[in-house]
């Protein structure tokens, strides 16, 4: 579902919230690697947003003010805090190879491969995974991501890059070992 980046003047919390949820659900899910910190993690979103939502400048980008909110809730929780203490200083994921899926094989390699980068996206710093989800499974632009984790285009870009370059060298150090 998509949601327009600059609401109307006349758009209400829950028409602009709600058709986020999923996709707000599955950056706290990756983000806490855990299903219940995940659902309290956007419920606490939801309820500082519609807290909030007064001091939303209307003709912004809500979507990008939610993700804020998301992520400033969750480097301020228990997990977050967890998650952020051994992060570095800042200074192409290529999409799986197309699998014939007509035998059971296949079908196994397939999620074997899934799961693979799955575990290599999970075991990248909170920093690089953040901003590699945002952009790849969110497809927010540089400049949303920018204005949802509160840095400059150019450091989004920098940990991108670093994230794929991270992923890249943890998948190949997984499949080294199968």
């Amino acid at each position: 579902m998509c949601v327009s980046a600059l609401p109307s003047q006349s758009a209400t919390f829950e028409d602009l919230a709600m058709p986020l949820f999923d996709q707000l659900y599955n950056f706290a899910h990756w983000l806490t690697q855990n299903r219940e910190e995940a659902e309290d993690l956007v419920q606490e979103t939801y309820t500082k947003a519609l807290r909030g939502f007064s001091s939303f400048q209307p003709g912004t980008n809500f979507r990008a003010w939610m993700y804020r909110i998301l992520r400033n809730t969750f480097l301020t929780s228990r997990a977050g805090l967890k998650a952020t203490v051994p992060l570095e200083d800042d200074d192409d994921l290529a999409p799986p190879a197309a699998i014939d899926r007509q035998t059971p094989e296949m079908i196994l390699m397939d999620r074997s491969q899934q799961e693979l980068l799955r575990a290599a996206i999970d075991e990248l710093p909170v920093r690089f995974r953040e901003v590699l989800l945002l952009c790849e499974v969110e497809e927010l632009s540089y400049q949303e991501i920018a204005d949802t984790i509160a840095v400059p285009i150019g450091t989004v870009m920098s940990r991108l890059s670093r994230a794929r370059s991270a992923l890249r060298t943890a998948v190949g150090k997984k499949l080294q070992r199968a």
